[in-house]
């Protein structure tokens, strides 16, 4: 059975401007972007180059301040953080799995995975110990000393999934991140994300893939800089065309 959202609402969006200066010319990467996501939602965002959805999740990931407007994680005003206080939130709150893995190859699984914990006030151990049991968790239990050259492509996204996980956040944020796996191993991922879901992880994928924002209970379509549509996945006209009979594999 597939969990339903929450009452809670972690993510809370107004009027959010995003604008980029090159020369005399100005660009609004975002325009007055309102939105909301509740605990253990599951979404998608898409569109094509340049809609603003990756912005988006730059804003989102506090890896980029809004020119305009007002972001707020679990009720705490983002916008008005000092960048030490935005540091603390990326590191404590939000859960990054990037397309590329971004692993450190001369580590081992279980090294990688403890990196967000080093400035906590745990031991070793209790580092060591966390770490080894979000691995378990992914599934890689009978991996944790191998080094990224060492794993598959599927491997290696679970260690950064994992990784992403280690600090229990708010929030999991993940961008394309199939893009760099065969179609067998994408399905795994995004099984262990419906995994993940199913726990009670809220997360939030950017993506190009209707297969993969198919796996997801909503789906945000950008365009210029808007949120151009907002609705549940099995509503979304797109998808009921590409796929009538839903996507195959994709939690139901």
């Amino acid at each position: 059975m597939i969990p339903t959202a929450s009452d809670r609402c972690i993510i809370r969006l107004h009027g959010i401007e995003r604008i980029y200066r090159v020369g005399v010319e100005r660009i609004c990467a975002l325009d007055g972007v309102d939105l909301e996501v509740r605990e253990n939602e599951y979404v998608a965002i898409m569109g094509p180059s340049g809609s603003g959805k990756s912005t988006l999740m730059n804003v989102l990931g506090c890896l980029d301040r809004a020119t305009a407007g007002r972001y707020e994680l679990d009720g705490v005003d983002t916008t008005r953080m000092g960048d030490a206080s935005l540091a603390r939130v990326r590191n404590e709150r939000i859960g990054f799995v990037f397309q590329s893995f971004e692993l450190l190859g001369q580590m081992s699984a279980i090294k990688n995975v403890e990196m967000p914990l080093i400035y906590s006030r745990d031991g070793w151990w209790s580092r060591h110990r966390r770490a080894k049991a979000v691995l378990e968790r992914v599934g890689l239990a009978g991996r944790v000393k191998h080094r990224p050259n060492q794993l598959s492509g599927g491997e290696k996204q679970r260690v950064a999934i994992a990784r992403a996980l280690v600090c229990e956040p708010s929030i999991l944020l993940a961008d394309e991140p199939t893009g760099n796996l065969d179609t067998r191993t994408s399905e795994s991922i995004l099984g262990l994300f419906d995994q993940l879901h199913r726990e009670g992880q809220t997360i939030i994928i950017v993506t190009h893939e209707e297969s993969v924002a198919g796996h997801t209970r909503r789906i945000i379509r950008m365009r210029d800089g808007k949120i151009h549509s907002d609705m549940p996945a099995e509503q979304d006209p797109v998808q009921r065309t590409a796929f009538p009979n839903g996507v195959e594999g994709a939690p139901k």
